[in-house]
């Protein structure tokens, strides 16, 4: 999958109240998805560098509002 970075960086920057929405009543917080968002942009959305509990918080979180939002 390719991401693309703008919109991953607009949502961790601007979009927060989505990710906290996602996330409300998972037991995950906020941050943790824009910690796995944030590595990802720092490594040019490499999603082959994430652990396996990254790569579930990018999978469970992050890659659905990606996809909604393009």
């Amino acid at each position: 999958m390719e991401l693309d970075l703008d919109i991953l960086r607009n949502m961790i920057s601007k979009r927060i109240d989505k990710i906290e929405q996602s996330v409300a009543g998972t037991g995950y917080l906020p941050k943790t998805v824009i910690g796995v968002g944030t590595f990802l942009l720092d490594n040019e959305g490499d999603i082959d560098l994430l652990t396996v509990n990254q790569r579930v918080t990018f999978e469970r979180f992050l890659k659905p509002l990606l996809e909604s939002s393009s």
